[in-house]
C-alpha cells in the first residue's frame, strides 16, 4: 500500500461529532481502567491517587490530601473532569483527522491518534504543570503509554463509528437509480 502524502492536505472536513463523542467516552473508559492499573503497578501508589490528581484540577490542592482514603465527591469530580477532557480531545482529534483526511485508513488513524496523544501528553505534563504542579509527579513512561493507547483507541473508534456521507456518495456513483 502506497501512501501519498500530498493527499493529506487541509480540506474543509465536517467531523461526525456524534462519533467523536462516543469515541472519546469509550477511549476515556479504556484510559481510566488501564491508567489506574498501570500507574498502581509501576509506581506502587494508591489506586485513588490518579483520580485525586485529576479532581484537584477543579477542587484544588485539598483533593490531594489523604490519598489512601476514599471520597465519593473526589471520585465524582475526577470522572467529570476526566470524561470532559476525553471528549474534548476526541473532538479535536476528529477535527484534525477529517480536515487532513487522516481517516483514510486504520493505519493512518492509528498513527494520527498516537502522535496526537504524545502531543496531549507533552501539553498536559509539561505545559499545564505551571497551573497544576502535582502532575509533574506523574511524568513517566506509564503515563505516556496510557496516553498513546487513548489516542489510538479514540482515532480507530472514530473511524469505525464515523458516518461519512462523502464516502457513501462516492460508492454510489455510477450505480443505476
Amino acid at each position: 500500500m502506497e501512501l501519498h502524502m500530498d493527499s493529506h492536505h487541509f480540506t474543509r472536513g465536517h467531523p461526525d461529532w456524534r462519533a467523536a463523542v462516543l469515541a472519546g467516552v469509550i477511549a476515556g473508559v479504556v484510559f481510566l481502567a488501564l491508567g489506574v492499573i498501570v500507574m498502581a503497578l509501576t509506581t506502587g501508589g494508591s489506586l485513588l491517587e490518579p483520580p485525586r490528581m485529576v479532581a484537584a484540577i477543579i477542587l484544588g490542592r485539598g483533593a490531594l490530601q489523604s490519598p489512601q482514603s476514599f471520597s465519593f465527591g473526589i471520585v465524582l469530580a475526577a470522572f467529570a473532569v476526566h470524561f470532559a477532557l476525553a471528549i474534548a480531545f476526541a473532538l479535536v482529534l476528529a477535527l484534525i483527522m477529517t480536515s487532513f483526511r487522516l481517516d483514510s485508513s486504520m493505519r493512518m488513524a492509528s498513527l494520527t491518534g498516537g502522535v496526537f496523544a504524545v502531543a496531549v501528553y507533552v501539553v498536559n505534563f509539561y505545559g499545564m504543570t505551571s497551573f497544576f504542579p502535582w502532575f509533574a509527579e506523574a511524568r513517566n513512561s506509564a503515563s505516556l503509554f496510557v496516553h498513546i493507547v487513548f489516542g489510538i483507541v479514540a482515532a480507530n473508534l472514530y473511524m469505525r463509528l464515523e458516518r461519512n456521507p462523502s464516502r457513501s456518495v462516492t460508492a454510489d456513483v455510477g450505480r443505476p437509480s
